[in-house]
């Protein structure tokens, strides 16, 4: 099976870098056309499934990248959403560097140590998002395509797992907006990273933009 693992294109609160966890933030006129473009270099590869994290920025980025013709097929599945970031969501990173230094220092640092304030942590969106991506897989034969569009840490802790990396890596790779990552394999838990945070359908070598919201 193939899966196409997609982030969502850029929102205000990524540009502005604001933590938006699970606050339902839309997408941009920028992240629409990140979307776009995603649906260009999409357009003619054969898709069996697609699934989307609820949130509309990734609901909205799933839509554009199948095109009014395959848009009906799109599911939702609330393990793909966004890690809950709690009491920092709408946060600026200078605001949290005030008002919880400590933790954020973690967070950089050792992530995989942090449950974030009224939140969660990196193992818990690991854990639910590992079951939505065994369920986006189920019954798919060996030449079929999954399109999945999540989010940032949820993408991070997805790829760590493949790459057999600790969570406490997450920052050693980027997910770019609307960036794709190829994953090939017979079965989930045989999965092979073939593209990682693929995003030259819209951003040129050396230009992509860098959120620090995470």
């Amino acid at each position: 099976m193939r899966i196409l693992l997609a982030r969502h294109g850029e929102t205000p609160w990524n540009a502005e870098g604001r933590y938006q966890g699970q606050i339902d933030i839309p997408l941009s006129p920028v992240g629409e056309s990140q979307a776009r473009a995603l649906g260009e270099r999409l357009r003619d590869v054969s898709i069996a499934r697609a699934v989307a994290s609820p949130l509309s920025r990734a609901r909205s980025t799933a839509e554009f990248a199948l095109g009014a013709e395959r848009v009906g097929m799109l599911t939702t599945d609330p393990d793909f959403l966004e890690i809950a970031h709690g009491e920092w969501e709408g946060m600026l990173s200078s605001e949290i560097q005030q008002r919880d230094p400590v933790r954020l220092k973690a967070w950089r640092d050792e992530p995989d140590t942090v449950l974030m304030p009224g939140g969660e942590s990196l193992r818990q969106v690991a854990e639910r998002s590992w079951r939505g991506l065994i369920r986006a897989g189920e019954g798919l034969g060996d030449n079929d395509t999954v399109l999945i569009v999540a989010h940032d840490a949820v993408n991070r802790v997805l790829l760590c797992r493949i790459l057999g990396l600790p969570i406490s890596k997450v920052w050693t790779f980027r997910q770019a907006p609307a960036t794709l990552n190829l994953l090939e394999g017979p079965d989930v838990e045989h999965l092979e990273v073939v593209r990682l945070n693929d995003c030259a359908h819209h951003t040129v070598f050396f230009g992509e933009a860098v959120h620090r919201a995470l």
